[in-house]
């Protein structure tokens, strides 16, 4: 065996036992490419903070950054450190630098430019590790470059949940025609005091949701038809929210001039699978008389990640 293999052997088995948080970045926008390289040279600053996956839709005009790095402890457990906090800080800069929420519109709602950032343990981190990172990286992002920041889940002192705080912020009504959100719809001064940040907005950059829960998955059924009520109300029959599937979250959203989309959140996958759901999905629509295309993941599986991270930080680009 040469030095070099070697080398690469023994990163990954370290790799393969650090503590590893996973966090989802997601932007309003996927059609301008400049903003996009911005925000990715941003975050190849250090490279211990990786990029393994990015997904974009310019139908719904969003796109996903999924990055990993590790979380250094101290003796006692407690969270000191990750190369993820400044990374982020990078990337959320240089997205409020190149993206302005006022020109933007798409089909997936959102309330900022910097829409949502989640964080999820992996490997050998705790869901508290998780939920550390996160409030640095709110109080980053609110105090230093003044944008308003609520917390969710574990981040939250009352561990207030995602959705139900999106739904307070009047995220899941579109604001403009043919079911289209556009420019900013709600208030400069907001209702809610963020959790960090000023409660004034500003309508180029709007505000920020950062988190931390255990893994989810997220999953999105093409339904053959145009006709959103009907999509909304599948939508809601397969939702735990409507009486549907336990720990399951859904949207109903144009895609295309032809189609719309279940876009399901998977809160528990070993409990409801993907499968489940776009059962569930299917059945419901052939009552309707619509025909489901297969379904897709927006992101790989944990081990994925973890094993993309891993040949990504030993230098084996394969």
């Amino acid at each position: 065996m040469d030095f070099s293999q070697d080398c690469k052997m023994k990163t990954a088995k370290a790799m393969k036992n650090s503590t590893l948080v996973c966090c989802k970045f997601y932007i309003s926008e996927s059609r301008n490419t400049t903003a996009l390289h911005a925000i990715e040279r941003a975050a190849r600053r250090d490279p211990e903070a990786v990029i393994v996956n990015k997904f974009e839709d310019r139908v719904y005009n969003r796109a996903r950054y999924t990055l990993v790095s590790y979380v250094a402890n101290d003796v006692s457990g407690g969270f000191v450190y990750s190369p993820l906090q400044r990374t982020l800080y990078a990337m959320a800069e240089a997205a409020f630098e190149s993206i302005n929420l006022e020109q933007h519109s798409g089909t997936h709602p959102r309330l900022g430019a910097v829409d949502h950032i989640g964080f999820h343990p992996l490997a050998r981190a705790s869901l508290e590790d998780a939920a550390q990172l996160a409030k640095l990286v709110a109080a980053d992002i609110g105090n230093g470059l003044q944008v308003p920041v609520y917390l969710y889940e574990a981040a939250h002192p009352e561990g207030k949940a995602l959705d139900t705080i999106r739904r307070e912020l009047g995220y899941f009504h579109p604001n403009s025609t043919g079911n289209q959100w556009s420019g900013w719809a709600l208030p400069e001064l907001l209702p809610e005091k963020p959790d960090e940040g000023p409660s004034h907005v500003t309508r180029a950059q709007g505000i920020t949701m950062i988190g931390a829960s255990p893994w989810v998955e997220t999953y999105n059924v093409p339904i053959m038809s145009t006709d959103v009520s009907i999509a909304r109300k599948i939508a809601r029959a397969v939702s735990a929210r409507g009486g549907g599937l336990p720990t399951v979250q859904t949207m109903a959203l144009v895609h295309g001039d032809d189609a719309t989309e279940i876009a399901c959140m998977l809160l528990d996958p070993g409990r409801v699978s993907a499968d489940r759901v776009h059962s569930r999905v299917e059945m419901l629509a052939a009552e309707e008389g619509l025909e489901v295309e297969k379904g897709y993941f927006t992101d790989f599986s944990q081990e994925m990640i973890v094993e993309k991270y891993m040949k990504l930080v030993s230098g084996d680009r394969a």
